[in-house]
């Protein structure tokens, strides 16, 4: 028996809301795969979901949560049975489409993967959209070239969901770890994540930006952007590459051509939003395998309630978290 069931929403009618609501399986949009939530996690683009002037939401109610694990309880798509572990991350969730941040969630079967053998739903919510962001930047740079052996790999944002999930997956995989932060208080977690050495925000783009500077990485994962990219750039080793996935220093990124033209350097675009099924899928079982560091359970800050929701989106819109926070649903 699914009816009531709680959710958080958010409303745009005057006054602007943000409550847990009761709802019902009737409230929910159209899709396949009808999915008992287990566990959701709070992103950043949840933070602007959950604020009038976010420009995320356009249509009112809404359930807000881009990522969600869980069981099936009933489908009509003959991929998915009931009783079986899924993981719905991108594409419209959480965006245009009611997300994770709900008992029950009702999503379109081309959304939803299967939960690779090695992995459970907690552990998928730990990844989230940062954990996959973060594994497909890694995944990128290699295919680039990147190996373990050839130099250190800096991580910028280090203490946020991407740059924290990056760090534990790249130190998983051999890699020597430099994680940059503007919290250098928390030198200790990203020891613990497995950085090899942890500096500051400024000691990367803290002076005046040259368009060529020593070169010091032979790659970089990137969920910064605006000058610090560029800084980073113009600090790549010969024929390395830069994966960008962020932009929360801009996105005005004030570089020249110089170190793509000079010294060969590489700027990998990366979304994880509309990512191909087929990678998805195939990323994921990479994240449940190699990529998987023991280390994993350190990148939750705290696991909260669907109460506790509203104080945790407001947290992480004035950067008050470290690493990932979980939604337990059920």
């Amino acid at each position: 028996m699914t009816n009531p069931f709680q959710a958080l929403v958010v409303d745009k009618t005057e006054p602007f809301s943000v409550e847990v609501k009761s709802l019902s399986v009737e409230d929910l949009p159209a899709g396949e795969v009808l999915i008992k939530v287990a566990y959701s996690s709070v992103n950043y683009k949840d933070g602007l979901a959950s604020i009038p002037n976010g420009n995320i939401v356009r249509n009112y109610p809404f359930i807000p949560g881009i990522d969600l694990s869980g069981t099936v309880v009933s489908s009509t798509d003959k991929r998915f049975r009931e009783g079986q572990s899924v993981i719905a991350t991108s594409y419209g969730i959480g965006v245009s489409h009611f997300g994770g941040f709900s008992e029950y969630a009702r999503i379109p079967a081309d959304w939803v993967v299967d939960l690779p053998e090695g992995l459970t739903l907690r552990e998928a919510m730990i990844y989230g959209t940062a954990g996959f962001t973060a594994a497909l930047s890694v995944q990128a740079l290699e295919a680039q070239g990147m190996t373990p052996g050839q130099g250190k790999v800096l991580v910028t944002g280090a203490t946020g969901g991407v740059g924290g999930a990056a760090t534990a997956i790249l130190a998983k995989l051999g890699y020597q770890v430099t994680a940059s932060t503007g919290r250098t208080d928390e030198a200790g977690y990203l020891q613990a994540l497995g950085a090899a050495e942890v500096i500051s925000r400024a000691e990367v783009a803290g002076s005046a930006l040259k368009p060529l500077d020593k070169q010091q990485w032979q790659a970089a994962v990137d969920s910064v952007g605006g000058a610090p990219l560029a800084a980073v750039l113009s600090q790549i080793a010969y024929g390395g590459a830069v994966a960008a996935s962020g932009l929360t220093a801009g996105t005005a990124v004030p570089t020249t051509v110089l170190p793509f033209i000079l010294r060969g350097v590489s700027l990998l675009g990366i979304d994880s939003v509309s990512c191909p099924i087929g990678t998805r899928t195939k990323l994921w079982q990479r994240m449940a395998g190699d990529m998987k560091p023991a280390v994993l359970d350190t990148l939750v800050d705290r696991e909260i309630s669907l109460n506790e929701l509203p104080a945790a989106l407001g947290d992480i819109l004035r950067s008050h978290t470290r690493g990932r926070v979980l939604v337990r649903l059920s």
